[in-house]
């Protein structure tokens, strides 16, 4: 009876230096791409990073200066109607023209001050809406790339 001699699959006779060197070669290109891929990926998301924390800033400052400058004119309206009323209190004759002076003194003031609230939360809220903006659209663009993945 004649028997076929079959290669044990761990015997010498069928390791092929060829074949583990192909594929170690094939493992490291591999490897070296997928390294390469996500290197730029990683720049990428780094430069979009930085990018953003300089909109951000730059919002910020825009903003801050905006809002000092409208808190300068408050102040400066303020001032002046101040100092207007203490001229006017000067040329007061009676008891009863000081009351009314005041009195429409103090009402003025108060709808200044309401309006000028109003246009200082307005302002501070388009701040903080253009602040909060460029890392906003980082975070949506940031979504959407996962879910594509």
């Amino acid at each position: 009876m004649a028997t076929k001699k079959i290669d044990d699959a761990f015997s010498f006779s069928s390791f092929d230096p060829a074949k583990v060197a192909d594929s170690f070669r094939d493992f490291a290109e591999k490897g070296a791409a997928q390294s390469k891929d996500a290197y730029s990926k990683m720049k990428t998301a780094a430069e979009e990073a930085s990018k953003t924390v300089e909109a951000t800033l730059e919002s910020a400052q825009t903003g801050s200066v905006e809002l000092g400058l409208k808190a300068i004119d408050a102040l400066r309206t303020n001032a002046e109607n101040s100092l207007s009323h203490m001229e006017a209190l000067l040329g007061v004759k009676s008891l009863s023209e000081f009351v009314e002076l005041q009195t429409s003194f103090f009402r003025k003031q108060a709808e200044l001050a309401v309006e000028q609230t109003k246009s200082m939360q307005e302002a501070t809220k388009k701040v903080a809406e253009n602040v909060a903006k460029p890392g906003k659209d980082a975070a949506e663009k940031a979504i959407s790339s996962f879910k594509k993945a």
